[in-house]
Formats: structure tokens, C-alpha cells, sequence
């Protein structure tokens, strides 16, 4: 499944999670509440996926972890927070980086519209 058509199914369980729950709760209820529409949409989906980093070639556990890791092609960082703020776009990018993967959708859902809360990054 190609990147495009898997954030298109994320950013339509996303909306389908906000209008069910509406703005204003913690990341941890979204993110529940997201995985399971995305399993249930039948994408493979890897919540709170550990990110080790690498440094001089020595893997360690740094307690990096990604929200959600979908079909092993898109992470998909949760925030629920009044304003995106530039430090939350360096976390996903830096998420990307270290992870490989090219693809990152960082969702707000602190917002009446969640079009007003979805940044798509592409590396």
C-alpha cells in the first residue's frame, strides 16, 4: 500500500475519532481511540513503537517511542495541545530520521476542524 492511500485511511479514522470524541482530551484517549479505528480498517498499526538511537554505531534505548507506526511506512504522532509548535514538528522529523521512514503525519486534536490540525511531512 502506497503512502498516500494509507494517510488518506489515517486522516479519514482521525476525523472519524474527533467527531465521535470531539477536542480537548489527553493524546493517550486519541491515540487509543485512533488505533483501533486503524485496525479495524484493516491497516497493520504499532502503537507506542520503540525508536532506539543510534549513536557511533552503539543501538541504545534511549526511550524514544513513536505513537503510532502504520503499515511500517507512515508514523503518525499524536498531540492534543492549543498550537502546534515547531518543537513538535523537529520531534516527528527527527522520528523520521531515525526511523527511516519517509512519511510522518503529526494530528492535532485540539482543533473544532481536524484539517486545522494535520501537518503531512515528506523526506
Amino acid at each position: 500500500m502506497i503512502e498516500n492511500i494509507i494517510t488518506e485511511k489515517i486522516i479519514g479514522c482521525a476525523i472519524e475519532v474527533l467527531k465521535h470524541l470531539g477536542p480537548g482530551l489527553l493524546e493517550s484517549a486519541y491515540e487509543a481511540c485512533l488505533y483501533y479505528e486503524l485496525v479495524n480498517s484493516g491497516l497493520e498499526v504499532k502503537r507506542q513503537h520503540e525508536l532506539p538511537l543510534v549513536y557511533k554505531n552503539i543501538k541504545l534505548d534511549a526511550g524514544y517511542r513513536i505513537d503510532l507506526l502504520v503499515q511500517d511506512k507512515v508514523i503518525v504522532e499524536i498531540k492534543s495541545v492549543d498550537a502546534i509548535a515547531e518543537i513538535h514538528k523537529a520531534q516527528l522529523m527527527t522520528y523520521m530520521k531515525l526511523a527511516k521512514i519517509k512519511v510522518g503525519l503529526l494530528i492535532n486534536f485540539k482543533v473544532t476542524l481536524l484539517k486545522d490540525g494535520i501537518i503531512r511531512w515528506v523526506i
